[in-house]
């Protein structure tokens, strides 16, 4: 692991720990006169999380796209969601989860992994959001509070004048002080911390509860089905799932995160119920923008979006950064057949020719990854027929959070 879990670095507040050198260590320093307890600090980003007077219409809360009852996920099929000042504008990607992402390491345009073989670049990794741009908890709360697509205020000062305002300022000053909206920056700075304490709580955010939990400690076993989708998942000459969607628990016990933290170009088809699809001129290229602006001009990423974890992945409606697609069954008939079959994912031009990777403006399809299983011509055989996809995916449901063992019968 090369970060510290916000819950921990809360804890360095009140002792001599030191965060790690990738973090932003001045953001967690100490700057009130009495420090809150991280329970403290978790109750109150709790509350923030639910609280919808933080955002301009007074009705959407981060757990409105962040439900905890999908893995604090989208609760809906909607392929964005839909905030601003009447709740009526589209983002332009889907609502991620927020759970298991609290070991993503900063952004890196050259990660290598804590293996002690610093040989292997494994190129541009980590960060937060789809393209890895928000270097921390905190530093990503603040993007949404602000997008004009989801709560929608104009400003910081803005945020803590409804926070001063709101239901919360009692606790607000209870937990930092009875002065602290006298120093809005300080405000700010505090609110931002809570909901990264609060996104650290391991029961809401990592619990480590579903049946491949169980499966690790040995508290359950596969099923045969499910056995034979976890061996396709791992297979590389199969699904090759686990070359990103690391399965196997680390050499240092943890248990695997279902993700590699990579940011990948798989060609994800455009998806036409986006709004800001209409414009046949726009295109979201991920790590080289329009949201991210620091690496526009390495055009060898356009594409590339974060691979996200796979846990509770059976939970969600809708899949892959623009919503495309609406079940398990397409993303793995996809995977499978971008390259057997493209005609069944792609448009096809006025000569009848399939234009792939139709997200992407012309000239940059070398971008888009051809690893397996993306390594087959059309008209070969897919690399998992259906009864291989079905096995995959009942054992991808064996990541959801929540598994309780059937009681012994006797």
């Amino acid at each position: 692991m090369k970060t510290i879990p916000a819950l921990l670095l809360a804890m360095c507040l009140l002792s001599a720990c030191q965060p790690a050198p990738q973090q932003d260590a001045g953001a967690y320093a100490p700057t009130l006169q009495r420090q809150p307890s991280v329970a403290a600090m978790t109750a109150m980003g709790r509350a923030m999380f639910f609280e919808p007077s933080l955002s301009v219409s007074g009705k959407l809360a981060c757990a409105s796209c962040h439900s905890p009852q999908h893995a604090y996920g989208p609760p809906n099929a909607l392929a964005v969601q839909l905030g601003g000042p009447e709740l009526k504008d589209a983002g332009t990607r889907a609502a991620p989860s927020l759970r298991y992402i609290q070991n993503a390491p900063p952004f890196s345009e050259h990660y290598h992994d804590d293996d002690g073989d610093d040989s292997v670049d494994a190129g541009p990794t980590g960060g937060r959001n789809w393209d890895g741009r928000a270097q921390s908890g905190h530093e990503q709360a603040l993007a949404p509070l602000l997008s004009p697509r989801e709560m929608g205020n104009r400003d910081a000062a803005a945020v803590v004048a409804k926070l001063r305002a709101g239901p919360l300022a009692a606790q607000f000053r209870q937990t930092y002080g009875a002065d602290i909206f006298e120093q809005p920056g300080q405000a700010l700075r505090w609110a931002l911390m809570s909901l990264e304490v609060f996104q650290e709580s391991p029961l809401d955010f990592y619990p480590y509860t579903s049946k491949y939990d169980a499966v690790l400690r040995k508290q359950a076993v596969l099923s045969p089905q499910e056995a034979r989708g976890l061996a396709l998942f791992n297979d590389e000459r199969k699904g090759n799932c686990a070359s990103c969607h690391i399965s196997q628990v680390s050499s240092g016990g943890a248990f695997p995160q279902f993700t590699d933290y990579g940011l990948i170009n798989i060609g994800v088809p455009r998806n036409a119920r986006l709004p800001a699809n209409g414009d046949p001129a726009f295109f979201d290229l991920g790590l080289c923008g329009p949201d991210r602006t620091d690496l526009m001009q390495h055009k060898e990423y356009c594409g590339s979006f974060k691979t996200p974890s796979l846990r509770n992945v059976a939970l969600r409606k809708v899949f892959f950064h623009n919503g495309s697609f609406d079940s398990l069954e397409q993303v793995l008939r996809f995977y499978v057949q971008r390259d057997t079959a493209p005609q069944k994912w792609y448009p096809t031009d006025k000569n009848g020719k399939v234009r792939k990777y139709d997200d992407l403006p012309p000239g940059l399809d070398a971008n888009v990854n051809v690893a397996a299983p993306f390594d087959r011509q059309p008209g070969q055989a897919p690399a998992l027929n259906e009864a291989e996809i079905a096995d995959v995916i009942v054992f991808l449901h064996t990541l959801t959070d929540g598994y309780q063992a059937a009681p012994a019968t006797h």
